[in-house]
């Protein structure tokens, strides 16, 4: 009899571990479970160009629908899990009987982080995580109203950018003492909110929401600083948690995530995860780490898929990232913890130039402004763990990628 591998989780990691499978040779029955009425599809978009309506859901989907039904891959959509029964290899679904599985996979991605204040439950007030998130964001937005952002990481700023391009009165409210704290350095953190003022959003860090206000729908939003920003909309932007609430029920170990070892095993035999939703050991960084990337989820979910096949491949990634703001791409590349010196390459005022994070002679994470061969070649330097002076990471006449060659034939 042929085994019956289900994937649960219809996202880029679990898109990615389908195809995988069939890639390399996996005939036997293969079930993708999703929560939503479509296939799989891209998130980075839905707070760029498909909030802007640049973009179509069609061009947005991983792979045309067609593309399942050719490789006998099942998909179930809008259907979610609602139990795992590991010692009996069966999972209780939403509707219809229960699905048999001899490998699982669990993709179940991250949801997002709400507001525990009071008045979060007035219309107008928003957060931004699937299609019909924006399709319902899209409905409330019009020309001249006042948009409060709440958190000025990747989500919140790349909504302020669309937004205040498509004409509404935007303010960003951060409750750090700056932009983006959590995975940029001061110096690009200055940079982008110089750009968001020019482009008239108003930023306010060191600000927490406390509380939203108004008769039917969302009228003002209340700050810790006794601030009350008039609005006639909210979107909330303030991270995400992994899904782990199925996976703990069960029995299976989490800790900030579903735990997996190098091979993208839980705890539990014949049960893999990948994506958003895991906590896995990544040997470049030396620590276990949760990531948030559609980078970590799509490689993640294809080494799942080769472990799944019995291959034991190892996930060793480099972790890295992008965000585009008013036409400026900023791609990240490693993690910078432990960094011990920053070095800047190029000039912010002419919208293209990266810096570079050093340990002890070691590069350790770049962030790149227009500059995508700094990117790239900062991408080889980490994965190789080169140690570079910092005079050479600056001198603009010098070419990285040289560099890089360099230090990748001495390590």
């Amino acid at each position: 009899m042929s085994e019956h591998f289900v994937i649960l989780g219809a996202g880029q990691a679990g898109a990615q571990a389908a195809a995988t499978l069939r890639q390399r040779g996996f005939a036997g029955r293969l079930t993708l479970v999703g929560s939503e009425p479509y296939p799989p599809y891209q998130r980075p978009p839905l707070s760029k160009k498909f909030l802007a309506g640049e973009l179509s859901l069609e061009r947005m989907l991983i792979k045309p629908e067609r593309f399942y039904a050719a490789r006998g891959i099942d998909l179930l959509l809008n259907t979610t899990a609602e139990a795992l029964h590991l010692d009996a290899r069966k999972i209780a679904l939403s509707k219809g009987p229960p699905l048999a599985y001899d490998k699982l996979l669990l993709t179940l991605g991250s949801e997002v982080r709400r507001l525990p204040v009071c008045g979060h439950e007035l219309a107008g007030v928003h957060y931004l995580r699937t299609v019909a998130d924006v399709q319902r964001i899209r409905a409330d937005l019009r020309a001249g109203q006042r948009l409060v952002v709440v958190g000025g990481g990747y989500i919140g700023l790349e909504v302020a950018a669309i937004a205040v391009q498509l004409g509404l009165d935007v303010t960003v409210v951060e409750a750090t003492e700056r932009l983006m704290a959590r995975v940029v350095s001061p110096l690009v953190s200055e940079y982008f909110q110089a750009r968001h003022a020019a482009a008239g959003v108003a930023v306010r860090c060191n600000t927490a929401v406390t509380a939203f206000s108004g008769t039917e729908r969302v009228e003002t939003v209340h700050t810790a600083a006794g601030d009350e920003l008039a609005c006639d909309v909210v979107i909330a932007g303030i991270g995400v948690l992994p899904v782990t609430a199925l996976a703990e029920r069960a029995g299976i170990d989490c800790a900030d995530g579903i735990r997996v070892d190098e091979f993208t095993r839980t705890s539990t035999t014949d049960v893999f995860a990948a994506g958003d939703c895991t906590n896995h050991p990544n040997s470049m960084l030396a620590r276990r780490v949760r990531l948030e990337s559609v980078q970590n989820a799509a490689d993640q979910g294809k080494a799942a898929a080769l472990n799944m096949l019995g291959d034991r491949q190892p996930y060793t990634q480099l972790p890295w990232f992008w965000s585009d703001q008013y036409g400026l791409k900023l791609q990240i590349a490693g993690i910078p913890s432990g960094a011990e010196q920053q070095v800047l390459r190029g000039e912010p005022a002419a919208d293209a130039f990266a810096v570079f994070y050093l340990a002890d002679g070691q590069v350790m994470a770049v962030e790149a402004v227009n500059r995508p061969r700094a990117f790239m070649a900062g991408k080889k330097l980490i994965a190789s763990r080169a140690r570079v002076s910092a005079a050479q990471l600056a001198d603009t006449d010098r070419p990285l990628t040289e560099l890089a060659r360099q230090t990748a034939a001495t390590t």
